[in-house]
């Protein structure tokens, strides 16, 4: 029997009469998506190269990537911001990254429209629109774009992924995680990995195989109900996390070095039609050493992280496959367009010489070559947060110059792949019109015949800023749309305007040209300076690879398009420049709580994030937790903030109080006390006085005296010559009772649970003595005794 269904603001076109018998039914009509519409698959990979993927020249074995570009597109002039949460916020609203107040990571935000971090509800995402066509939509991975203040159970969760039209989420919400103890929230709460790294844990299959399972659960309820998937991968960001069987793959093939990476891979490249057979490669980068004048220690060191990260890509792209393969075993592949992408070029934050720890390029921590030589053998495990020199950078984003964080288009210009068998009839083409990442939106609402909407939720749109490129699916000649692009990141400027590039590189075309390093500020002088003689100019359909400046000889266009610059620049909120760089990271942001000193923090609760944690860095602050010891002792962390990337952590081993102390992995400092912890009720504190000041552009944090009290009586003491300046983390928090995630020291295995029992935890960082507080710790104790 057939329903009669009506639409809504329809009448009600049934008959209501006194009883039942008399009357005819009508149904709301369920929000149904038009048949036969295609499913949308957005797979975003992070910091990859534009030389990294083996259909773009790689040596790096990447066959299901390698299918996709076969069975549809590959675009060479594909943008993106040079940034990972600016980039994403394209991606998924059609509108520029100021636009979407994301002027950097939302940990670098600023107090101005355009980099504030509170995406405008008025820039709705393509999850939001899709959701009201009657897509089931999913985001997997990497997130990145909340507000880092509003990341907490706090909330408010309306820029979590669930706040932003997506129905399901599994990932992380920050903007990195350790690949083997990543911290995982499923929709809005924070969950544990159902494994451990000894029993084969790793994020990227997990993350496919949820995948995988939500689309099958709704898929077996209504098969022909589209789904749009927002899948980001944690590769190839840091940590390069990888088994070692993968990255063993690549034993001795990067011995030669990564000049010889990039003669090979440009080569290739024209071969491929990725580039024009006149193209000339960058030049080989002032910043990056020369690898012939290397000593074998460091050749040996610099290509075993590099075959970690070629493992790393390789086993991202085994699993991805796994993922178009079910969507083959379903019969979806042929009708789900699918857009690949990364989210900027490849990363230098490993440095010059690596790194067995990220973190410490985000406290200006320099690295030591000794601790990267002495960890060779466990780089890719669960023990380091590594990353690669800036040599294998400027090699992954072959034929280009510079990397992630500059515009240059070795940090803009990315590999973007277009597969749609049942709509596109080009196979394994090469498309070279100008695109950047806002053109995805409107390209995929115009492959699905959808027009932007004019209200989400109440809300009024803004315009989509991009444009669509479904015209050059089945036409390589079609002519490009997307004509102007501005780009702006820590004060590293351009301009695309049809074919030609104007740049005005900050701190300059190199650190070692310049003599600075990246952070430097950039005041109003310097900036009239800048616009005055910093500016390049090239002629990309000559010079894709920016190597010829033509400043000189084409003034008067160099003039107009700084002219233009500044034009796009008031239309999109790109003022004020901020060049600070990794001091954005320190700037104080509102938080959804009354500022205060104390902070009571309990067991059994969520994770607090460090960007909604005390801030106790540089600062004397003490930390106290009221625990219950059982008859026979019990070991055990009761307090920790951070990760084996840096924190610190305040715990129970053989029976005696202990705090522990990991600077960004680069040392590690223990204190303990006297003797062994009384059974009972007890509160156990650590309290930190800065002796110095701290010099955070040297990474340096300040030093000071560390004290162990028990009941507030002094237990135990020692020093820290040297603390973290400016970060524990990106993804530090505060856990009570527990190590959970990577282990802030080597002493002990994750999660270290305390065998007792825990009250509650209190931060402290008015400054004031735990022993001036003796008195009304006695009273407390006194008090929960009572009420036990």
């Amino acid at each position: 029997m057939a329903l009669t269904e009506y639409e809504p603001g329809q009448a009600f076109p049934g008959v209501i009469g006194r009883t039942f018998d008399v009357s005819k039914p009508a149904w709301p009509a369920p929000n149904r998506a038009k048949q036969g519409t295609p499913n949308v698959l957005f797979i975003v990979l992070d910091d990859t190269g534009f030389g990294h993927l083996g259909c773009y020249g790689s040596p790096i074995s990447t066959p299901n990537l390698d299918a996709l570009a076969a069975d549809g597109l590959r675009y060479t002039n594909m943008h993106t911001t040079a940034l990972c949460s600016p980039s994403r916020s394209c991606m998924v609203t059609g509108r520029n990254h100021h636009s979407n107040a994301m002027s950097c990571i939302t940990e670098g935000s600023t107090g101005y429209p355009g980099g504030n971090g509170y995406m405008p509800f008025e820039n709705g995402m393509i999850s939001e629109i899709l959701l009201q066509n009657g897509y089931n939509t999913y985001a997997i991975g990497k997130w990145h774009l909340t507000p880092s203040e509003a990341t907490s159970a706090a909330g408010p969760y309306d820029r979590w992924p669930l706040g932003r039209g997506f129905e399901r989420y599994y990932g992380f919400l920050g903007g990195d995680t350790h690949q083997y103890y990543p911290e995982l929230v499923r929709d809005n709460m924070q969950v544990e990995p159902e494994k451990t790294p000894e029993e084969g844990y790793h994020l990227t299959p997990d993350l496919v195989e949820k995948a995988k399972a939500m689309i099958a659960d709704a898929k077996q309820v209504a098969p022909d109900k589209p789904f749009f998937m927002y899948f980001c991968t944690g590769a190839c960001h840091a940590p390069h996390h990888v088994p070692k069987e993968w990255a063993d793959k690549y034993q001795g093939k990067f011995d030669d070095g990564w000049d010889a990476y990039r003669e090979k891979v440009f080569a290739r490249q024209k071969e491929l039609g990725i580039v024009p057979k006149n193209t000339t490669l960058s030049r080989h980068d002032p910043d990056v050493q020369d690898w012939g004048k290397l000593p074998a220690n460091e050749r040996k060191l610099y290509a075993r992280m590099m075959e970690v990260f070629a493992g790393f890509l390789e086993h991202a792209d085994h699993h991805i496959g796994e993922l178009i393969a079910f969507l083959k075993e379903l019969g979806e592949y042929e009708n789900t367009l699918i857009m690949v992408i990364s989210d900027n070029g490849a990363s230098a934050e490993g440095g010059p010489s690596g790194s067995v720890n990220e973190n410490k390029f985000f406290n200006n921590v320099p690295d030591s070559l000794e601790q990267n030589l002495a960890a060779i053998d466990d780089i890719g495990g669960p023990k380091y947060f590594n990353h690669y020199p800036w040599g294998w950078t400027h090699a992954g984003n072959t034929p280009f110059r510079r990397w992630k964080r500059e515009t240059y288009r070795g940090g803009v210009s990315d590999p973007f792949l277009v597969c749609w068998p049942k709509g596109i009839k080009a196979k394994g083409q090469v498309r070279t019109q100008f695109a950047h990442a806002i053109d995805m939106v409107p390209t995929v609402l115009d492959c699905l015949g959808i027009e932007p909407p004019t209200h989400i939720r109440g809300v009024t749109q803004s315009p989509i800023e991009g444009f669509s490129l479904k015209s050059s699916f089945d036409d390589a000649k079609a002519a490009p749309l997307h004509i102007t692009q501005y780009f702006e990141m820590f004060g590293h400027r351009s301009l695309y305007h049809d074919g030609w590039r104007a740049v005005c590189p900050w701190p300059g075309t190199s650190f070692v040209e310049s003599g600075l390093g990246f952070g430097a500020p950039i005041d109003y002088d310097k900036l009239t300076e800048l616009d005055a003689h910093g500016w390049e100019l090239y002629n990309l359909n000559d010079d894709c690879a920016e190597t010829n400046n033509l400043a000189d000889k084409e003034r008067e266009r160099l003039i107009a398009m700084i002219g233009m610059w500044y034009v796009e620049a008031g239309k999109y909120h790109v003022l004020p420049i901020d060049s600070r760089g990794t001091l954005r990271l320190g700037e104080p942001r509102p938080q959804i709580a009354v500022d205060r000193k104390k902070y009571v923090y309990y067991p059994g609760t969520q994770i607090v994030p460090s960007s909604a944690a005390p801030r106790v860095l540089n600062a004397p602050h003490s930390v106290s937790v009221h625990a219950t010891v059982p008859k026979g002792g019990a070991d055990g962390c009761l307090f920790s903030m951070g990760g084996n990337d840096g924190g610190f952590a305040l715990y129970i081993q053989d029976g005696k109080l202990t705090y522990g102390y990991n600077y960004v992995a680069d040392q590690r400092f223990k204190v303990q006390a006297d003797g062994k912890v009384p059974e009972g009720d007890h509160v156990f504190s650590v309290e930190f006085k800065p002796t110095g000041k701290p010099d955070p552009l040297k990474g340096k944090g300040a030093p000071g005296d560390i004290t162990l009290l028990i009941d507030g009586k002094k237990a135990g003491a020692g020093t820290l010559p040297v603390t973290i300046p400016l970060s524990l983390g990106l993804s530090a928090g505060v856990s009570v009772g527990a190590d959970s995630g990577s282990p802030v020291m080597t002493d002990y295995a994750p999660p270290f649970r305390f065998g007792g029992t825990i009250s509650k935890a209190l931060v402290d960082i008015t400054g004031e003595a735990v022993e001036d507080k003796k008195v009304a710790i006695e009273a407390y104790l006194k008090a929960a005794m009572a009420r036990q």
